[in-house]
């Protein structure tokens, strides 16, 4: 329970600096759309390739690539405002995605990595069976915890990326053990809110009236977009602060009524 609630005062305390500057949501809608055009693109080089041969698989590097490009281009200006905001600025749109740019050479960097990394664990899902999906998910599970603070890292601090690499997995060593796993309860709040939204849809199929059920599959869907977008921008935000106060040690003036310091309790040792 102790982690649930320091979870809840977490997104409570990202949500005040969302409400201080709104336009931020605009980010992950931005990085949604392009994601949606850049994959929308490769649909016809992959069907005329049936999958297979080499110009398959240069699609597929190439859509695993431009589509992590676009969320982590996204991701880096969303970051970028946020520690803009929680170190007193007033971060816009234009300034944050002024600020990814000037972090091109860093994003394609990681982006490069992380295709790689996935289309590694995808093949091994798809050749492996059952137990290559295992070890898939916990290695991809392990992959994301270690990595988690890297575009904070290259953003704040203008390290490479290897450094950056190497630098999130040190403070995930030095402050996460773990309470990493309170990160989870963005998932579950994200969850809780859709679930109306998805009975919404239910109820409204269910009856039988075509007006209704168009009418609720609309605002289940708009209302799961919201959901969706609002989280992502939470953990952005949240992601940021955890970055400062484990760099630093100092909690942001904005998440002082939190238990941010709870979410850094080392393991202890026996």
């Amino acid at each position: 329970m102790g982690r649930i609630r320091n979870t809840i005062a977490l997104a409570k305390a990202s949500w005040q600096v969302l409400l201080a500057d709104r336009e931020l949501v605009w980010l992950p809608v931005l990085s949604g759309l392009a994601a949606t055009v850049m994959g929308a693109t490769f649909v016809l080089p992959v069907a005329l390739t049936s999958g297979e041969g080499p110009l398959a698989w240069v699609a597929a590097a190439a859509f695993y690539f431009t589509t992590s490009f676009v969320v982590i281009f996204f991701n880096t200006a969303l970051v970028s405002a946020a520690h803009e905001r929680l170190s007193g600025g007033d971060p816009t749109v234009g300034s944050a995605l002024s600020a990814a740019r000037s972090h091109l050479p860093a994003i394609i960097g990681w982006a490069a990595i992380s295709a790689t990394v996935s289309a590694i664990l995808k093949a091994i899902e798809e050749r492996a069976g059952i137990i290559g999906s295992i070890v898939s998910s916990i290695a991809g599970l392990a992959w994301t915890l270690v990595t988690f603070l890297v575009i904070p890292v290259y953003v704040i601090e203008g390290t490479g990326v290897v450094e950056s690499i190497k630098r999130s997995a040190s403070l995930f060593k030095q402050t996460w053990g773990e309470n990493m796993a309170a990160n989870v309860g963005f998932g579950i709040i994200g969850l809780l809110a859709i679930l109306p939204f998805m009975l919404i849809a239910f109820l409204a199929i269910v009856s039988q009236i075509a007006g209704l059920a168009i009418a609720g599959i609309v605002i289940a869907l708009i209302g799961i977009v919201a959901v969706t977008v609002v989280i992502s921008t939470l953990s952005g935000i949240f992601q940021t602060a955890l970055y400062m106060y484990a760099a630093s040690g100092t909690v942001p003036d904005a998440f002082l009524t939190a238990d941010l310091p709870g979410a850094f309790r080392p393991k202890r040792r026996k």
